[in-house]
């Protein structure tokens, strides 16, 4: 036996019987009282001494998981930190609640308050010091936990006071405290939590709602609560001309999102209307380093028949899309194999007249403001007026190796020698980018932009980071300067909407201090600021978007966050601090959305297949 006693099983009847230790009387010699021989009298002769049994637990049937107290206090106030709102949780249904569920307080006159958990705590019934030696080594050998002993409480953020007008479920701040009391129940009905939490009914989807990784369940058929993107023009601009980022590490899920979410804008009846009044589907073109995208021109064979009824009933497009088309860049001998997808392939060629508009695609990422100013106002005008708009890389290259036009412009002080000879090296080493043995894209942009069409370019196969920059950047030059110019040189960009997805973003729209940089981040700053006027939308998906030029990100209206495990890059999407704390967390599929113009921010579950053919047998 230890000094504390022993903790053993304890068996009165043992302890007073036969095999007592010494100094323990019999029962049946002991001397008693009269008040206990009278007792034990009445107990020989059959009557019982037990108290009468008094029942603690409530008559009738439970409603709701529990009631609003004001033991802390129960205060609404504009500023959320000066807010009090708790409950206490009944004993039952601790166990399925969590941190982020959503719950509904009504009020007595038909309103109801929807909130959310955001803290849970056990705290004691009764006064006791439980953090001691003999406490902790009870509950070692007990086989359960007695709960009553506790009480369970949750803290709770009000998001909205819901209320009817004219049969129409709306939504307002939240501008009353409820009363104590109040019995909570979690939220089930579709119609409260989309309104509670300012989801729209209809649009693009995006996944299911879900807290903690599990989908929110309701007693509505289908029982998972749809997220979809505002896609019409009744509430404001659709929000994919407003502009997209989806960020994610690798593993996450992001390019199964990617595409799930891009088959939505494909979706036969997807259409948006354009200024002289007609209605057209738009065009989808995505620059593609990992050559997984047009692989979306075939089905998915996992995608089963109960799968595609489930998906068919909540109006989510599916299927391999057959307009879609890989267009191939022509880049020295770098050859493409293509047996992982059964997509069109169409070869092309940047044509060095495309310079002339965007002199920076030559400049390479070295040049200086002196010597960009010297390509782009001496040496380009100059050798356009000598060998027309039509001139070749490989002839402006022998343009810059007369050695006469070097000296002529350093005499007349137009263009140092030093300075001639820095934009000579840097615009060296394109032969391999400009007017390969393909056609130029400039004449395949009517097959290039198709209203309803898919528009891959895999850059996959090319080796060299430089041409790969300069093919990507050329063909999203040529898109955005179309759509944002009032003199178009191609009516097809112009008049088709445009949704311009960029894998690997942070490649292309990065903080740098290049001249190419900044022309690059001012040309794509400028098309997200016009691109909902111009029905032009930015799909960004990265894995880095701390890399992201703020210009750039400042645009942009919905993020998609998946996992990420840098803190930095989780720093950089600007979500909310209580789903931040969640991203390293998520696992493969989950997400976050923060869209201010369309919802609360949320926590999504994406499909858990792909809705196109994805990945490489």
């Amino acid at each position: 036996m230890t000094d504390l006693g022993d903790f053993g099983d304890f068996d009165a009847d043992a302890d007073a019987g036969e095999g007592s230790t010494a100094g323990t009387t019999d029962s049946s010699t002991a001397s008693v009282g009269p008040d206990e021989s009278a007792t034990t009298s009445s107990t020989t002769d059959g009557a019982s001494d037990d108290f009468e049994s008094t029942p603690v637990e409530p008559s009738g049937d439970d409603v709701g998981i529990g009631a609003l107290c004001v033991s802390q206090g129960l205060r609404v106030a504009e500023d959320g930190d000066d807010t009090t709102l708790q409950a206490y949780i009944t004993r039952d249904n601790r166990s399925s609640i969590r941190i982020g569920s959503y719950l509904l307080a009504p009020y007595p006159d038909g309103e109801t308050l929807f909130c959310r958990i955001t803290g849970l705590e056990y705290a004691q019934q009764y006064h006791a010091d439980d953090a001691t030696e003999i406490h902790a080594r009870r509950a070692m050998r007990s086989d359960g936990i007695d709960e009553s002993d506790y009480k369970f409480v949750a803290t709770l953020e009000p998001v909205a006071v819901l209320y009817d007008d004219d049969g129409d479920l709306k939504r307002r701040m939240t501008d009353r405290v409820p009363k104590p009391q109040t019995v909570i129940r979690q939220a089930d009905d579709t119609e409260a939590i989309k309104t509670g939490l300012k989801m729209p009914d209809d649009g693009v989807f995006l996944g299911h709602l879900s807290v903690g990784g599990e989908k929110v369940w309701t007693a509505a058929t289908p029982p998972t609560i749809d997220y979809r993107l505002k896609d019409d023009y009744d509430a404001g601009d659709p929000l994919v001309f407003r502009h997209t980022l989806v960020a994610g590490g690798t593993g996450s899920g992001k390019t199964h999102g990617a595409k799930n979410i891009l088959r939505q804008y494909l979706a036969a009846e997807r259409t948006y209307p354009m200024a002289d009044g007609r209605t057209v589907q738009p065009a989808v073109v995505q620059f593609d380093p990992q050559d997984e995208y047009a692989q979306m021109h075939d089905d998915n064979p996992e995608l089963d028949d109960d799968f595609a009824r489930r998906l068919e009933r909540e109006g989510i497009a599916y299927g391999g899309h057959d307009d879609t088309t890989a267009f191939i860049p022509k880049v020295g001998s770098a050859s493409y194999a293509a047996g992982h997808h059964r997509a069109k392939q169409v070869e092309f060629t940047i044509p060095f007249s495309m310079v002339h508009d965007n002199p920076w695609l030559v400049a390479g990422s070295g040049l200086n403001d002196n010597q960009y100013g010297a390509l782009t106002s001496v040496l380009l005008p100059r050798f356009r007026q000598q060998y027309g708009t039509d001139g070749t890389y490989e002839e402006f290259t022998t343009f810059l190796d007369d050695p006469a036009l070097r000296e002529e412009l350093d005499e007349s002080g137009r263009v140092h020698e030093a300075t001639f000879d820095a934009v000579r090296r840097r615009v060296l080493g394109f032969g391999h980018v400009f007017d390969q043995d393909a056609r130029p894209i400039t004449d395949l942009v009517h097959e290039f932009v198709r209203p309803g069409g898919l528009t891959v370019v895999p850059t996959y196969h090319i080796n060299d980071t430089r041409a790969t920059e300069t093919v990507v950047l050329a063909v999203s030059s040529l898109l955005i300067d179309q759509k944002l110019s009032n003199d178009p040189s191609y009516d097809r960009i112009k008049e088709t909407p445009l949704v311009v997805g960029m894998d690997e973003a942070h490649n292309f729209l990065t903080d740098a201090d290049s001249v190419q940089a900044g022309k690059v981040i001012r040309k794509f700053t400028e098309a997200a600021k016009q691109g909902r006027k111009e029905r032009l939308g930015l799909f960004l998906i990265t894995q880095d978007p701390q890399d992201i030029h703020d210009a750039v990100f400042k645009q942009i209206n919905t993020t998609i966050v998946l996992n990420l495990g840098d803190e930095d890059a989780i720093k950089s999407v600007n979500i909310p601090s209580n789903l931040e704390s969640k991203v390293p967390y998520m696992e493969k599929g989950q997400m976050v959305v923060y869209s201010p113009d369309n919802s609360e921010p949320v926590e999504l579950i994406g499909l858990p297949k792909c809705l196109t053919r994805h990945g490489r047998d």
